[in-house]
């Protein structure tokens, strides 16, 4: 693997001369340092360092990872519709559980959010681009060589099977004990492959960090820099404390399965050492995933409730109070473990504590749309929907926060419903709202809005479907992980498998919608697409859109053919949709 990626950087270096691109003012490439036209096609893809086209390459790469997870997940509710296992073996139910999660939280959850910032926050903060372009470039390409190695043990390989740990990958299991499943080296892969993508995380934060302190245009103050610019800034610092140490200790793992240390072994430092290490990048992981998620929807609910975020200086100190606290309460997934009760009680009261930054983002977004006049748009409706969600989630995570109530509750299927509440109701259905709002910026067109209604209330509909039944499963004992169970458990797993169907229906008319507009959506007609000047809610990239529109135009662009951008995107055309403000019509 070294000598691979080796020798790729000695390829990369030779054609560094031209395919390093600099940047106007604006964000419009311009062309390498000598002056020459950036490649096109394949090479422009595989060679570019432009903070959009890895951005969009990001969310490619992520929706991919989110269509492998759903997928998995699709297979496992479907085992599950009866009690026995009666369509494959446990063990490739352990697989698919094991791909399902790592895909969602690593290779689907940090990427899209990768995805947004690339794309968005040099455009927004007025930079020219992201402060080390070639590391950020690096960054990505780590991603599908370590998705490879993590993914390594569904390749037709003999003697080679898919790593059957779950995503916690506790040891003595994940290390190997008495050989068998656990002993293959598709779990070493695994391992291998998260810490390439753990590196690029961490070269990502890093790059974002450095981005927003250094790179900021002149008038972008600390006082007026937006807020989902600060949720990443916070993201990128809990990045930078928590996936090395996820690293080092998978380190630790793979000595202990290959080179016969003990470091989670009974005589060593025991199995509890990894829960200790694991959960403290464990449970900040949560809110990097979904401290972004808050910013995008902080941002969306004012654009289309035609006020200003209320409250907004709470809003940024409840980011930091949720990016420090996040470290202090990882000890609240141990309760069952036996560690000391004087330790249980102060994490249980972080815990606690912690849902208070959350509670004033909760009140300010109501208070935001509170009065205002509201416009239904699908990113609304998706902001509306995350915002219903977050708060199940969070009043059943405030449960699990009390120690008699975990001690019953620990490992049955509430806390997965809990999580999913928060994870695929919340962070998604952000993800939804900013890739809806942000298409006609992406793409130059529009995506039908019918379509989008329809995959918001499946979507939803699904959601609540399937993970409240999880909740209620859990409330009657039912411990997750189990790829068979009792019959007395079989409604409420049959309920929950049809509300996996409502999402699988909805994430199939959004791929549809977003593969056809963009090829085949109306024109956006205006530089301002959601008519944002009207309640002076218009920000930075939407004027940066605005001038990519007009120099378009200006350079060879003109009103029945489709503009391109000095990048190469699409921008605006003149035919497009209209939208009546009074019903929130998008198109």
């Amino acid at each position: 693997m070294g000598a691979l990626l080796f020798g790729v950087a000695f390829w990369v270096s030779r054609l560094e001369n031209w395919r390093v691109a600099s940047t106007a003012a604006d964000g419009a490439a311009t062309g390498d340092r000598y002056g020459r036209e950036k490649p096109s096609g394949v090479i422009r893809w595989l060679t570019t360092v432009d903070h959009k086209d890895i951005g969009l390459m990001y969310g490619v790469y992520a929706v991919s990872m989110f269509a492998w997870a759903g997928g998995a997940a699709v297979l496992m509710r479907a085992e599950l519709i009866t009690p026995e296992s009666d369509l494959f073996a446990a063990t490739f139910y352990n697989s698919l559980l094991t791909t399902h999660g790592i895909a969602m939280l690593l290779l689907f959850g940090t990427p899209i959010l990768a995805a947004f910032g690339n794309y968005l926050i040099p455009l927004i903060i007025g930079a020219d681009d992201m402060a080390f372009p070639r590391i950020n470039a690096i960054a990505f390409w780590l991603l599908p060589f370590g998705t490879v190695f993590v993914f390594a043990g569904f390749l037709p390989i003999e003697g080679l099977i898919p790593a059957q740990t779950a995503w916690t990958m506790y040891p003595p299991l994940s290390a190997g004990i008495g050989a068998g499943n656990q002993g293959n080296v598709g779990v070493d892969l695994m391992l291998l492959g998260l810490h390439l993508t753990g590196i690029g995380a961490t070269m990502g934060a890093i790059n974002f960090i450095v981005t927003i302190f250094t790179e900021r245009a002149e008038e972008v103050t600390w006082a007026n820099l937006d807020i989902f610019s600060w949720t990443i800034l916070v993201q990128s610092g809990q990045i930078l404390f928590a996936f090395p140490l996820l690293g080092s200790a998978m380190i630790l793992l793979l000595l202990d399965r290959n080179f016969g240390t003990t470091f989670y072994a009974v005589d060593g430092g025991g199995p509890i050492l990894w829960q200790h290490l694991f959960w403290f990048w464990g449970h900040p992981e949560v809110y990097i995933l979904i401290l972004p998620a808050m910013g995008i929807i902080s941002l969306l609910i004012p654009r289309f409730s035609g006020r200003k975020l209320f409250g907004f200086k709470f809003v940024v100190y409840s980011t930091l109070a949720i990016g420090v606290l996040s470290f202090g309460v990882w000890a609240h997934h141990m309760f069952t473990t036996g560690i000391d009760p004087r330790l249980r009680g102060s994490f249980m009261a972080v815990t606690l504590a912690i849902a208070i930054p959350s509670a004033v983002k909760t009140f300010n977004w109501i208070t935001t749309m509170w009065g205002g006049t509201l416009r239904l748009t699908v990113p609304m409706l998706f902001s509306i929907g995350f915002l219903s969600n977050f708060i199940i989630g969070g009043v059943t995570g405030v449960f699990l926060a009390s120690i008699p109530v975990d001690l019953v509750l620990h490992d049955t299927y509430y806390v997965v419903g809990h999580f999913h509440y928060f994870l695929m109701g919340g962070m998604v259905f952000a993800v939804f709202a900013g890739i809806y709002y942000w298409f006609p910026l992406f793409t130059g067109r529009w995506y039908q809005r019918r379509l989008g209604r329809a995959h918001f209330w499946l979507t939803l509909i699904g959601t609540n479907i399937t993970f409240f039944a999880m909740i209620l499963l859990g409330y009657g004992g039912m411990p997750r992980r189990y790829a068979s169970y009792l019959t007395q458990f079989t409604d409420l797993h049959q309920i929950a498998s049809v509300g996996a169907l409502f999402i699988t229906v909805g994430q199939l008319i959004f791929l549809w919608n977003v593969v056809q507009s963009w090829f085949e959506g109306k024109r956006v007609e205006s530089g301002d697409p959601w008519d944002l000047k009207a309640d002076d809610v218009f920000t930075e990239e939407w004027a940066w859109f605005e001038r990519q529109r007009e120099t378009a135009l200006t350079d060879g662009g003109d009103a029945d053919g489709e503009a391109v951008s000095n990048d190469g995107q699409p921008t605006a055309e003149t035919e497009g949709p209209t939208r009546d403000r009074s019903t929130g019509d998008d198109d």
